[in-house]
């Protein structure tokens, strides 16, 4: 049986709780990677206009606007995750670009060169902030689909509380920061120390909008059975295009381009 002395014991605690002070205050650091790049080499097969837009709280935000030559009344607001610049997600943007539709790919604070640090209330207000840029331009909520993706999933779900937007597209939800948290950090008490807890679970009853679920069954990133428990908590109408054999960041392959398209066109 080990046994520690007084001082072994008071120089561990004292390390623990050294390690939890270290992890409040850099939290932040271990769940935003702005610089985290992927996927650099795609070949970009639309063209966009780079616009600015502005936050209620005084700053101007990159975003890629794409207008459809087909005269279309959707748009997709495309609300990433928590990694990596707008052409990480070319790929997936050739792949709506096909589709009859708008987009408009936000950059949150503090990504792709804009000011500012992401938090979860900072990255409320950004969303928010394309939806009334939308607006602007003559596009009403009844037309938009929130497209969240992975820590995006949170950001639309907090949008479309209370609204009635066209739909709300969530690829590789989560229940909870808190929840991820606990998967990660066991050995921390996650719940007190976490500031932005993205409590998606409390709120997806909140949301009145169509909805379809995007998840891969092998996600090592945000456990499927988490996006399984959004859909359950959702409210009709709901759709889902679950992957036996995907991932996270979730390939972009014919099925899923149809359920999305499916979605799009209210043909499911």
């Amino acid at each position: 049986m080990l046994k520690f002395s007084i001082g072994t014991i008071i120089i561990l605690l004292m390390s623990y709780l050294s390690f939890i002070l270290f992890i409040f205050f850099y939290q932040r650091t271990l769940l935003y990677y702005p610089s985290e790049n992927t996927h650099q080499s795609d070949n970009k097969n639309f063209k966009h206009q780079e616009v600015l837009i502005p936050t209620s709280d005084g700053l101007n935000l990159k975003a890629w606007f794409y207008k459809n030559s087909n005269p279309t009344k959707v748009t997709i607001l495309y609300l990433h995750g928590n990694a990596g610049d707008l052409s990480n997600r070319i790929y997936k943007l050739n792949e709506l670009s096909k589709l009859n539709v708008n987009f408009l790919l936000l950059a949150w604070r503090g990504f792709s060169g804009n000011e500012g640090s992401p938090t979860e209330q900072g990255l409320y207000i950004d969303a928010k902030s394309a939806v009334t840029w939308l607006n602007n331009r003559g596009i009403k909520e009844s037309e938009i689909i929130l497209y969240g993706e992975s820590l995006g999933t949170g950001v639309a779900i907090e949008t479309s509380r209370n609204k009635i937007f066209k739909g709300v597209i969530l690829e590789s939800p989560y229940t909870s920061m808190v929840d991820l948290g606990k998967i990660y950090y066991p050995y921390l008490p996650v719940r007190l120390l976490l500031r932005d807890k993205f409590e998606t679970y409390k709120k997806i009853s909140e949301v009145q909008s169509p909805i379809l679920i995007l998840h891969g069954k092998l996600d090592t990133i945000v456990p499927f059975y988490m996006g399984k428990k959004i859909y359950d908590l959702s409210n009709p109408p709901k759709y889902f295009h679950f992957v036996d054999n995907d991932d996270h960041m979730m390939r972009f392959d014919e099925n899923l381009i149809q359920s999305i398209k499916d979605f799009v066109s209210s043909k499911i």
